[in-house]
């Protein structure tokens, strides 16, 4: 029998690993697409049988070809100690390498379940209409995920144990807490905001330091993104919302009434008492009648005991109470307001005479809506006030408005 030559011996043994390492590589390759197949088919019969959320959401999403990924590696792993004729060092590193792959794959995996997450949260709290910031735990999970990946990772690849790169983690903590000052710092400012229930997705937030008048759309680990009014956007640092101040309107929308606080400016030299001509004309509105009769009464009780105590002095107008042009007015308005459909009559309802200017005398109307909505209660505030001017001159009052040039006109002419 012959005896092989030690290169014919050599010549073998390459050949056998070669075969090997094909046959490793083929299976690996074609573990791709039969775990992808399975992998789907599984999950097709788990949405076709579930109906929870996250059977969707996975069926969805490409979740499947990320799982299928892993085989490859994890076949490598397992298998290269079949082919025979490898050096310990050459199966101890291809087999690191695979590992750091599977590893790589994983962390793919998890951090697209961290997206699935997020996603069905939002829906979830759309749908409560109570809308979560969740973005910035999420987003810091993945930072997380991937600084504890990439230390294992790389720990693989050289063979060394994951606590020499940690316990150098520990020794750099200061530089650490350095570079990640402001990721810190969001963090914390987005668990404060979020736990005292400050700010929600969906809020109407007023910032003017950082030119922010919008609705907050997004919540994320370093900034609160914001769609103005005028659909511009602006992005706030988070922790800034913790270290200055921002008007949160959610409380005006959660109450049901929106605040109109407007003030008409009467002209004070159209102010005066009225007469009995005025008294019997404005008893005409239905609105004003009873109040016009009842003042009537109490004045007339009071004269009557003034004229018992001081006789015929009790004539002269210094001794006697009369009704206002403006204070019926100011009575008028605040009735209209009590029967108006669209004026909240469980909240504050006040008209009221604030101090006098050179400008005149102002008339606050301070009230609530019945509804937040923009556009109807600019619309409500609107119809009430184009009213109250129209019906000003029947309580003989004018608004004041300075002079302008067809006023010197009319002088002139």
């Amino acid at each position: 029998m012959d005896i092989l030559s030690v290169s014919d011996f050599n010549t073998v043994h390459v050949i056998e690993t070669a075969v090997g390492g094909t046959l490793l590589l083929i299976s690996a390759y074609l573990s791709f697409p039969l775990t992808n197949w399975l992998v789907h088919k599984s999950f097709t019969n788990w949405y076709k049988h579930g109906e929870s959320e996250w059977s969707k959401a996975l069926f969805r999403t490409n979740l499947t070809r990320k799982v299928a990924l892993i085989t490859p590696s994890l076949i490598i792993q397992i298998a290269i100690g079949l082919i025979p004729h490898l050096t310990e060092d050459v199966t101890s590193t291809i087999k690191n390498i695979a590992v750091s792959v599977t590893l790589f794959y994983l962390l793919r995996v998890a951090l697209a379940l961290l997206d699935i997450f997020e996603n069905l949260q939002i829906q979830n709290a759309s749908k409560e209409k109570r809308p979560k910031a969740i973005k910035s735990y999420v987003q810091l999970s993945k930072i997380l995920l991937i600084i504890l990946g990439t230390v294992v990772i790389v720990s693989t690849l050289i063979d060394r144990s994951p606590l020499i790169f940690l316990s150098g983690i520990g020794a750099m903590s200061a530089v650490l807490l350095i570079v990640f000052k402001d990721t810190l710092t969001s963090f914390v400012a987005g668990i404060q905001l979020t736990a005292t229930d400050m700010l929600r997705v969906g809020d109407w937030i007023e910032m003017p330091q950082v030119g922010a008048d919008g609705e907050v759309t997004e919540i994320a680990l370093h900034t609160v993104r914001v769609q103005n009014w005028d659909k511009t956007i602006t992005a706030v640092p988070t922790w800034r919302l913790m270290s200055e101040s921002f008007k949160n309107w959610r409380g005006m929308a959660e109450s049901g009434g929106r605040r109109i606080k407007k003030v008409l400016v009467i002209d004070s030299s159209s102010v005066r008492f009225l007469s009995e001509n005025d008294l019997s004309r404005l008893k005409r509105a239905e609105k004003i009648k009873t109040y016009l009769e009842s003042r009537e009464e109490s004045i007339k009780l009071y004269h009557d005991a003034v004229h018992l105590r001081i006789g015929s002095l009790s004539r002269d107008r210094l001794n006697q109470r009369s009704l206002t042009n403006l204070g019926t007015f100011r009575a008028y308005v605040d009735l209209y307001l009590h029967e108006h459909p669209l004026v909240h009559d469980d909240m504050t309802r006040i008209v009221r005479v604030m101090e006098s200017s050179a400008e005149g005398i102002p008339l606050e109307v301070y009230c609530f809506t019945t509804t937040t909505k923009w556009k109807d209660y600019e619309n409500i505030q609107s119809d009430i006030f184009e009213h109250f001017f129209a019906i000003l001159p029947e309580f003989g009052l004018r608004l004041y408005q300075k002079p302008g040039s067809g006023d010197f006109k009319t002088l002139l002419n």
